[in-house]
């Protein structure tokens, strides 16, 4: 087998944690083939003012209908809300931490207005606007490191991040808050991967013993959020579906840019009804965007 990939430090500790897990299976070594996306390559952009489509996506979809690879890897968070139509998620493993977490020498506290908080998201954006945190907002890309750097340096005071690729690359030294999911909703599928082949891959059944039926029917039913109202990350938008005391519950937020509320909604219900769930907000929210 060979899986697909982009070759940042995550994504690569991503895929290697699949390849073991599958390798248990199979009783097989699995190639890793780096393939570099048209967002890996932009590193200047806001993302939000780009067609983000498929930005860290498409370039393995390629690949994998080619047939130059069998399976890739894909943090959830990055897929489109469409799939081609000749491929599909066959697993996502258990779901990493969704939270969004601060890095800065500074508490959430203590850090006040014009502290230079750096962030390329406009839901992050938006969520500082809600707290009226009065921050100087300035633009940051680049790997996990990369953006650590930043935020611990002269460049800026902070910085918000998710808490699973933390996790995954081993610097949760370096978090100072974790925040509720309720205070910072974070995107559609964050902490969750996505495995994906083609719809005729023979061993497509082998692949789906690495999956996780609640993570995937949560990160399912969030992205059915998105995939009602056709919007990516050009809107600001924080999904979280879990599993509590047998209830799936999915909440979802939609804010201004200026961090006013336009409509939050949550839905209870059996995790069998996951993306009608999803859905029902986002036929909710359509009507406010």
């Amino acid at each position: 087998m060979i899986v697909g990939t982009r070759g940042s430090q995550l994504a690569l500790a991503q895929t290697n944690k699949v390849c073991s897990d599958l390798s248990k299976i199979i009783g097989e070594k699995i190639d890793v083939e780096i393939i570099k996306t048209k967002g890996d390559k932009i590193t200047t952009s806001q993302l939000y003012n780009m067609d983000s489509k498929g930005l860290f996506t498409k370039e393995l979809d390629i690949a994998l209908l080619e047939e130059e690879v069998d399976f890739t890897v894909h943090s959830f968070k990055d897929l489109p809300t469409e799939l081609d139509e000749d491929l599909e998620i066959v697993a996502v493993p258990k779901r990493e931490s969704p939270h969004e977490v601060l890095i800065s020498n500074m508490t959430w506290d203590e850090m006040g207005p014009g502290c230079r908080l750096g962030t390329s998201s406009l839901r992050r954006e938006a969520f500082c606007n809600l707290h009226e945190k009065e921050f100087e907002l300035k633009p940051i890309r680049g790997n996990i490191e990369t953006r650590i750097q930043k935020a611990l340096g002269d460049e800026l005071d902070g910085t918000i991040m998710a808490e699973a690729g933390l996790k995954r690359l081993n610097l949760t030294q370096y978090i100072k808050t974790v925040f509720p999911l309720d205070y910072i909703t974070p995107p559609a599928g964050q902490g969750a991967l996505a495995i994906i082949t083609r719809k005729d891959y023979d061993k497509k059944e082998t692949i789906r013993k690495l999956n996780h039926y609640v993570s995937m029917q949560e990160v399912l039913a969030e992205k059915k959020v998105l995939e009602e109202l056709g919007v990516g990350c050009q809107w600001p938008i924080g999904s979280i579906a879990r599993m509590k005391d047998k209830e799936f519950n999915v909440y979802s937020i939609l804010l201004t840019k200026e961090g006013e509320i336009l409509k939050e909604q949550n839905e209870k219900g059996s995790i069998k009804n996951a993306l009608e769930l999803g859905g029902r907000i986002g036929r909710l929210f359509a009507d406010y965007i």
